[in-house]
């Protein structure tokens, strides 16, 4: 099956990051992780995304924080699909993350999931891969149906037990 590159700026990322490994083994996928700063490491940086495509890469998924350069570039030198989570930060909220990552110049696109959006971001990778899997799409159609069971379930113990009793 293919790769998804996982790369972060930083190990204070990892909490965040680790949610997007997390539904990748969810559901099977090959990954690799990785920490590299695009800006204090740039040499390491360029041969990691050079690279990746060589390594199976066919998603990279890249957080970063404040300045939030190393998404953008990764959709610079790697030309298949780059998924970018901004990481909320104690300066600006993670604003300053999200605007550095979703205000790409045209031609060089990242798709951009919530500030902190680990877990979405996985599930973005998942159906990226699944236009070309059926079975990691079946599995992606279970997960979702799964939710909707969990929700369902929710609304009928409210219904049941009323609002101050639901816990």
């Amino acid at each position: 099956m293919a790769k998804v590159g996982i790369v972060m700026g930083s190990d204070s990322d990892m909490p965040i990051m680790s949610q997007a490994a997390a539904v990748l083994e969810q559901f099977g996928i090959d990954f690799e992780m990785t920490i590299i700063s695009a800006h204090r490491e740039p040499d390491i940086f360029f041969e990691w995304a050079k690279g990746a495509e060589e390594r199976g890469i066919k998603v990279i998924i890249a957080g970063a924080g404040k300045a939030a350069h190393l998404p953008g570039m990764c959709a610079a030198l790697f030309k298949m699909p780059v998924i970018g989570i901004p990481m909320k930060t104690s300066d600006l909220g993670g604003v300053d993350s999200l605007y550095s990552i979703v205000q790409m110049p045209s031609g060089v696109p990242v798709a951009t999931v919530a500030i902190n959006g680990g877990k979405n971001a996985g599930i973005l990778a998942a159906q990226i891969l699944a236009t070309s899997d059926d079975e990691l799409l079946a599995k992606i159609k279970d997960y979702a149906n799964d939710m909707k069971e969990e929700v369902v379930k929710k609304a009928e113990k409210l219904d049941q037990v009323g609002y101050k009793e639901y816990r």
